[in-house]
């Protein structure tokens, strides 16, 4: 088997079910009860214009050499609908791996749910419009090579965060997180939990019955001097 050059057509898949209700979680409160380790670089950002607030798919991982999109052209042809495609890229960006007849093969026939590339894109004069999440790290007229190598359905690293194929990708308008698939059940339990607590804590702050006496005890607890006082140099 040529290591570098593979491509697999099958994945481990997630939950339907568990994974339909991350949509209704803001991708924070996911990220927080997995202990703020797996939000994708903010390098890599939304910039067109879904109408849906969250976009969430099984990962399709696409391995590409940096500023070749050979790879990504076979994924193309083998993605399914629904998917989220997210690209390795060797974090380059001098080259945009995609532009706007790439993107609307994915979008119109291929009806993924999204696309996360770690790498920039070109007409973004025109995706910047369309209702389909396209997170990337920018724009560049520069066209890619389509020479590979590349692999497709393997681990990758992506924004610096590891995906293995069949893991729940959740984006919304702050960005990205990677659910491990085998973890989701227990994220899911979790995230709720915490977004019902989060909602009582904006609804004190907006009230003006917040608690932040919180602040101070810690603040003594970590050794913290606070001194009535000007500081003068």
């Amino acid at each position: 088997m040529p290591v570098g050059k593979r491509i697999y057509l099958k994945r481990n898949m997630p939950d339907p079910e568990i994974m339909e209700q991350f949509k209704t979680i803001p991708a924070s409160n996911t990220a927080d009860v997995m202990e703020r380790s797996c939000a994708m670089n903010p390098r890599i950002h939304l910039v067109s214009s879904p109408k849906a607030q969250m976009m969430v798919g099984p990962a399709y991982t696409v391995k590409c050499r940096a500023g070749d999109n050979l790879t990504l052209h076979a994924a193309l042809n083998f993605c399914q609908e629904g998917d989220v495609l997210v690209v390795s890229n060797e974090e380059d960006d001098t080259r945009a791996l995609m532009g706007e007849v790439m993107m609307a093969y994915l979008y119109l026939q291929k009806k993924v749910a999204g696309i996360i590339l770690d790498g920039p894109i070109r007409d973004i004069d025109e995706i910047g419009k369309w209702d389909f999440p396209v997170y990337c790290t920018g724009t560049t007229p520069g066209g890619p090579y389509k020479e590979g190598p590349g692999e497709i359905n393997v681990p990758i690293s992506c924004g610096g965060i590891s995906v293995n194929p069949g893991d729940i990708i959740l984006a919304d308008p702050d960005g990205i997180i990677c659910i491990p698939r085998k973890d989701a059940a227990w994220v899911l339990e979790k995230a709720k939990a915490f977004q019902a607590a989060d909602e009582k804590k904006l609804l004190a702050a907006r009230n003006g019955t917040a608690n932040r006496a919180w602040v101070e005890k810690s603040l003594e607890a970590k050794g913290y001097d606070i001194i009535d006082d000007v500081y003068e140099p």
